[in-house]
Formats: structure tokens, C-alpha cells, sequence
């Protein structure tokens, strides 16, 4: 980086991308000078620049959790970057130091330093927080996930006394398994070479040597079943308690983060990336374990019987280390890599298979199968990195360790030809030299495991470790009973750094049914949001019955809150099991009871099973508006005082609307109702109306108040009025048409 820039050239500021135009997971370099924008993404053979000049621009949007910059002229876009929206700070503080020095180079006039800090080496600007250079190579560097696997400890302390007896189980079976070895010295020295040169065999020393091979044997099985057993029982208690911990911390979080993330990447590391750690925990380290205390004990035997031959016999291991070390980070970051692309394809599946109705309405099944064809060759590709260097390492260690046993036939030989040693003490470190070289063998191979294990931990951490932005409050408030009375005071609300609602002021009284009216994007869905604190206000307060909801357990405020969405989302099982869905203890009377004040009874009882009738995933089986009368029901059996309705009879037609709109007037008596509605009719018995326009409160009225003042409600209402004029007009001319096509 420093060779393309020029001696009297100074680095502004920087920013390190890590998504490239087709949403991989990459890593590229973007850098503001005061003179110009040079980037270089690591698929690019150049860096690439732009002088500065008049009308040169740089502009940020962020969407779905990406971030994107744009670099533009007077006539075209010249660049895109985007990123993840955790470099979004950076991403701001990139575009402030490029608007300065751009008017810098264009006026001459220098530019004010800001309260900052750079880097001591290039001068270049340093983010906020960051006290080291991701433009110096020798700085640079990706967060590790070498220890990712040491924070399992805290999983595995509920369990230590069984894994200090299994600790124990492994070291006494291990001992076992090295005896073998150590009586054949004796059986070799004082019996069978004895033998050859003419002597009887004691029969009973033979007796008590071949006791003493199948006792090691037996202690060893029996003691080997035992820690296998009390592990693996651990290892998997421990894996489904990550399980567990991963879920109930992702389920805390707020709307906020599923915002920026996809279906597959969470189901990917809740699911594979544990399991994966599982198998880790209760096959490789066991192993692992076994091979550390093997070659241990082994060293020290070998040791103990002669110091010049254990010499050589370890000579081997500096090398092997060596590589291990080698590859150790290669192979952590390439899992790491293969475990986002994986991602991608669960992405594709999690996409696809939920919409396989949109996907094939629209014939676009080739295209879905393109889609997966190209994650699944990404995923190919940086596999076939990542093997290129494992094929290299696996052979070679295991040619280290046969060159290391050449040596040692070759040494033991000399040294029994001087008499130095006996041919005993030759088998007996041929057979331990073999087992040493074998678990040497099998450690080399443990490296690959342990850093996919690594990089799926650091994966499932960075759920663990992710604050929620709707925290519960420390000293918590409780309401014994809640009247329904909402209080917006000054409330602001920013996405991302984008300003989307400020200075919003309404009081609702308890009972009261507030309309929200606005057009698409003016800001209702936030304010609805915001009051069931999906996500927290940025400024203001929001307060019920004069308490912050801030205050308040979560759970416990919004167990008040009946909602009914424009969608409603019906779980895999049964009617009854959805309706009870926000009152699992509920009885099947009340089910039914509430059922009947939805106006769902009727249809309820055609169905084959009736109320234990399956819905299908996200209630296929069913119709919209039976759909919707399901979700009308759920909430009336939790019995809310507030109750929200987001466009609750927009997708469906008049005669079901007008069940629904029944099943909603039996639904909103005596609570504190806020609906949002498209159909300005469908208000027709609201208190009082709010009308929104881009984040802002811009009238409160009843519909005759709003419309004699002419505003926005009034420009609503008349566009609204003009296309149900123009119906009946088009109902007639395709009348028409179908008759003279008839004729």
C-alpha cells in the first residue's frame, strides 16, 4: 500500500471492506489521501484511484444489515463498496474526512485536524477506538479464533467432577495400554533369546508375562469404555447446552439484530456449527488428550530404559511442530472463510424452500437452481484452498515420522552390534516407538479439527457476545394492573445512522382507538415498533400508565400488548395449539371461546379434525382471511389492554374483510387501540386520527376535523375516493370486453 503513495502524498483516512459486489465475504482497502481515492479489493490486480475534482461525491446508504458507499462524478457512479454494518461508524467518519479534503484540494485552503489519532508509521487516521493500522502490513491483522475454544470452559463447569474422573479414567487406561510393550523386553531377553541359544523355557515366568499382557489388555478396554462413555455422555450435555445458551440469547435480541442477518447463517451456527463442536468435544479432544499423555508417557519410558535412543526417537518432533505451526493460522482462517460461504448456501435453501410457492408461480426454478449452483462453487473453491495446504501437511508429517523410524533401526542396530544394548530393549522401542509415531501421526491430523472447531466457536461467540439493543432494565418496575394509557414525549428513532422518526408528541387515553393514517414509509409501522419496544426510542419516552416502558420487564409489558399483523405467521401444529400460541395453559373452552368472538368457530368445524386440524408451515392450509381470524383469535385469549392492528384487512377481498372487520369490533372493546390501515373506511370508528408524514406527527382529528382543514388526511381521502370511482368504470369496460369477445 505505502509504494502507491507519493512522497509528499498524506493519508486522510481509510476503511477496510469486508463484502464485495456479489455480497462475498472478501476483503478489500479504500483510502482517502489529499489528493485522491485509491482502492483494491483482493480479487483486483491494481489499485485503482480517482483524482479529486469538481462534482466528485461520496455517497452512504445502508439496507438489510449492508452497508454500501458510493463514489460518483456529475455524470455516473464510478465505484460501489459495501460492508457490514458493524464498519458503519467508520464508514461516516471515511465520507466526513473525504468531504474535507476534497474542499481542501479544490479551495487550497488547509484543512482543521480533528480530535483524532493516526498511526505513528503512515499518518493515516485511525477509527474510533482503534489504536492500531490496517494499512501497515505489519499491523495488519484478523480477529483470532484460537481462543474461542477456551471459552467453552464455562459449559463444561457444571460438569467438572466427571470430567476430572474421566481426566483420571483417561490417564490410568493410557498407563495400561503402554505395559504391553515394556514386558516384551523381559520376554525377549529371558525367554525366547535364552531359548535360542539353547536354554528350557521357564514355563511359569512365560505364564506370568502373558497374565500380565491380557490383564493390561483388560484394565485398558474396561477403563477405556468407561472415559469414553462418561465423555461423550459430558461432551454432549455440553453441546446442548451451547445449543440452548445460543438460542434463548438469540431469541433476546432485539428486532434490530435479525434485521441485519440471514435465516440460513443463524440456523448454520445454531445447528452445524454446534454439533460440530460436539463431535470436537467428544471424539478429537478425547483423542487428543489420549495422544499428548501417550507420547508423555512414552517419552519418559523410553527415557528411563535408554537416553541416547530416546534422543533419536524424538529427533523428528521440532520439525512436526514446526509445520503444525505453520499451518495452524492458515488452516483457522480458511475454516473460517468456509464456514461464511457455507452460509450462503443454507442462505440459498432458507430463501427458496419457504418461498418454493413465489418461486414457482413466477417459473423460476433455473434461476433459484443457478443461484445455489454459484454458493455451492464459492463454497467448492475456498475448500480446495484450504485442502491444497491440508494434502501438503498430512503426507509430509507422516514422511517425518517414518524417516524417524529408519533412524532409529538404523541407530538400535549400531548400538546392539557394540553391546550397548539388547535385542530387548530394541523391540521393546520399536513397539513404543511405533505407538509414539502413531499418535504423533494422529495429532497432526487433530490440527484441521480443532480449527474448524475453532472457527465454528468464534462463529456461535459472536452471537453470545452480541448485546441486545433492548436491554432489560436493571431495577425493574412492575404495573399490577395496566389501565392502557400511551404517552409519546419527544420520541426520536434512528436506523442504522439514518434519522426516521423525531419530536413525536401524542397522549392515547385508556379505551381509545387511535387511527394511524400516512403514506407508505411515513413512519407507522416504526411508531407501532417503538411502542411494543422491538426496538428502544433514541430519543424521548415512551411511558404507559406514566412509567417508561424502558422500565419495565420486557416479557411482563408486552404479555398487555395483542397484536395483528398484515400477514399473520401461524406455526407448524394445530388451530388450537395457534390460537393458544400467547396462552399455552389455556383450556380448549376458552380456545373455543375464543375462537367464536373472532368469527373463526364456523370454519374451524368444517376442517377434518376441526380444532386439532394442522395448519401446514406458516399456515398454508389455510386462507388469508382464515389466517387472519386465527391471529384475531390468539390475541383475544391473552385478553390485552393495548391492542395493535398493522394493516389487518388489507390483503384480503370485501365479504372477508367484513367477517374480519366483526371478529375485530368484538376485539377492541375496552382497550386501548392503535390501527394502521391503507382503506381509510376501515377507520371509520376511531376516536381519533393521526396522520403521519415522514416521521413526523402532521394532524390529530376526528375524519369531518381533518378533512374541513384540506391537509394531508384531506389528499388521502380524495385519492382514495378517485380510484373507487374509477372500479366500477373498469369492472364495466372489462364487462365489455369479454362480451364482444364472447360474440
Amino acid at each position: 500500500m505505502m509504494q502507491q503513495i507519493a512522497p509528499e502524498e498524506k493519508i486522510a483516512a481509510w476503511l477496510e471492506v469486508d463484502i464485495d459486489s456479489s455480497l462475498h465475504f472478501t476483503r478489500g482497502l479504500i483510502v482517502v489521501t489529499d489528493r485522491r481515492v485509491l482502492s483494491r479489493m483482493t480479487a483486483d490486480a491494481e489499485w485503482q484511484q480517482w483524482i479529486f475534482a469538481q462534482g466528485l461525491s461520496l455517497r452512504h446508504f445502508d439496507h438489510a444489515g449492508i452497508g454500501s458507499l458510493e463514489l460518483l462524478d456529475q455524470h455516473q457512479r464510478l465505484a460501489c463498496w459495501r460492508y457490514t454494518l458493524g464498519l458503519n461508524v467508520m464508514a461516516l467518519r471515511l465520507i466526513t474526512h473525504f468531504e474535507q479534503q476534497l474542499q481542501s484540494h479544490l479551495s487550497g485552503r488547509p484543512v482543521h485536524p480533528l480530535d483524532e489519532v493516526v498511526c505513528p508509521q503512515c499518518q493515516a487516521t485511525l477509527p474510533p477506538g482503534e489504536d492500531t493500522c490496517g494499512i501497515c502490513p505489519e499491523q495488519k491483522g484478523a480477529a483470532s479464533s484460537r481462543w474461542a475454544l477456551f471459552r467453552l470452559a464455562r459449559f463444561a463447569k457444571p460438569y467438572k467432577w466427571s470430567l476430572i474422573l474421566g481426566f483420571l479414567l483417561t490417564l490410568t487406561s493410557t498407563a495400561a495400554t503402554l505395559i504391553p510393550p515394556y514386558l516384551t523386553l523381559p520376554l525377549m531377553d529371558n525367554i525366547l533369546i535364552p531359548y535360542q541359544n539353547g536354554k528350557p523355557i521357564n514355563v511359569g515366568l512365560v505364564k506370568l508375562y502373558m497374565a500380565g499382557l491380557l490383564g493390561s489388555a483388560l484394565i485398558a478396554w474396561t477403563l477405556g469404555w468407561a472415559r469414553t462413555y462418561i465423555l461423550a455422555i459430558v461432551s454432549e450435555r455440553i453441546g446442548a447446552d451451547l445449543r440452548t445458551s445460543t438460542y434463548e440469547h438469540l431469541l433476546r435480541l432485539s428486532q434490530e439484530y435479525f434485521g441485519g442477518k440471514r435465516t440460513g447463517d443463524l440456523m448454520a451456527r445454531i445447528g452445524s456449527e454446534s454439533d460440530r463442536i460436539c463431535v470436537f468435544l467428544s471424539l478429537h479432544l478425547l483423542d487428543f488428550a489420549i495422544d499428548v499423555l501417550m507420547m508423555l508417557m512414552t517419552a519418559a519410558i523410553l527415557i528411563s530404559i535408554n537416553p541416547w535412543l530416546a534422543l533419536v526417537t524424538l529427533l523428528p518432533l521440532p520439525f512436526i511442530a514446526w509445520m503444525i505451526h505453520l499451518v495452524r493460522d492458515r488452516l483457522r482462517h480458511g475454516f473460517e472463510k468456509i464456514d461464511r460461504i457455507w452460509s450462503e448456501v443454507t442462505n440459498v435453501l432458507a430463501d427458496t424452500i419457504p418461498g418454493i410457492r413465489v418461486v414457482k408461480a413466477f417459473a423460476q426454478e433455473k434461476r433459484e437452481a443457478a443461484r445455489f449452483k454459484e454458493a455451492n462453487r464459492h463454497n467448492l473453491l475456498v475448500n480446495d484452498k484450504v485442502n491444497k495446504i491440508w494434502s501438503l501437511f498430512t503426507p509430509t508429517v507422516t514422511f517425518l515420522t517414518e524417516i524417524g523410524l529408519l533412524v532409529v533401526w538404523a541407530f538400535g542396530i549400531w548400538q546392539v552390534s557394540q553391546n550397548q544394548i539388547t535385542v530387548g530393549v530394541l523391540v521393546a522401542f520399536l513397539a513404543y516407538i511405533g505407538r509414539f509415531y502413531t499418535r504423533l501421526d494422529s495429532m497432526s491430523r487433530i490440527v484441521s479439527v480443532t480449527q474448524k472447531a475453532a472457527a465454528g466457536a468464534k462463529r456461535i461467540f459472536e452471537i453470545l457476545d452480541h448485546v441486545s439493543s433492548v436491554p432489560e432494565p436493571a431495577n425493574p418496575v412492575h404495573i399490577e394492573n395496566v389501565q392502557g394509557t400511551i404517552e409519546l414525549r419527544d420520541i426520536g428513532f434512528r436506523y442504522g445512522n439514518r434519522s426516521v422518526m423525531r419530536g413525536v408528541n401524542l397522549t392515547i387515553k385508556p379505551g381509545e382507538m387511535i387511527g394511524l393514517v400516512g403514506h407508505s414509509g411515513s413512519g407507522k409501522s416504526t411508531l407501532v415498533n417503538l411502542i411494543c419496544r422491538f426496538y428502544d426510542v433514541s430519543e424521548g419516552a415512551i411511558k404507559i400508565d406514566g412509567v417508561d416502558i424502558r422500565a419495565l420487564p420486557i416479557a411482563e409489558y408486552r404479555r398487555n400488548i395483542g397484536l395483528v399483523l398484515q400477514e399473520p405467521f401461524l406455526f407448524f401444529g394445530t388451530i388450537a395449539d395457534n390460537i393458544a400460541y400467547g396462552k399455552p395453559e389455556a383450556t380448549r373452552k376458552e380456545v373455543v371461546a375464543a375462537a367464536r368472538a373472532a368469527h373463526a368457530h364456523e370454519f374451524i368445524l368444517r376442517l377434518p379434525q376441526g380444532y386439532d386440524s394442522l395448519v401446514g408451515e406458516r399456515g398454508q392450509a389455510l386462507s388469508g382471511g382464515e389466517r387472519q381470524r386465527i391471529s384475531i383469535a390468539r390475541a383475544l385469549l391473552i385478553d390485552p389492554r393495548i391492542l395493535i392492528m398493522d394493516e389487518a384487512t388489507s390483503s384480503v377481498d370485501t365479504s372477508t374483510e367484513k367477517e374480519i372487520q366483526k371478529a375485530l369490533d368484538n376485539l377492541v372493546q375496552g382497550r386501548t387501540t392503535i390501527a394502521i390501515a391503507h382503506r381509510l373506511s376501515t377507520l371509520r370508528k376511531a376516536d381519533r386520527l393521526v396522520v403521519m408524514d415522514r416521521g413526523e406527527i402532521v394532524e390529530v382529528g376526528n375524519h369531518d376535523e381533518l378533512m374541513a382543514s384540506e391537509g394531508v388526511y384531506y389528499q388521502l381521502y380524495q385519492a382514495q375516493l378517485r380510484n373507487v370511482d374509477e372500479e366500477p368504470e373498469l369492472q364495466n369496460w372489462n364487462t365489455r370486453k369479454i362480451a364482444e369477445t364472447i360474440a
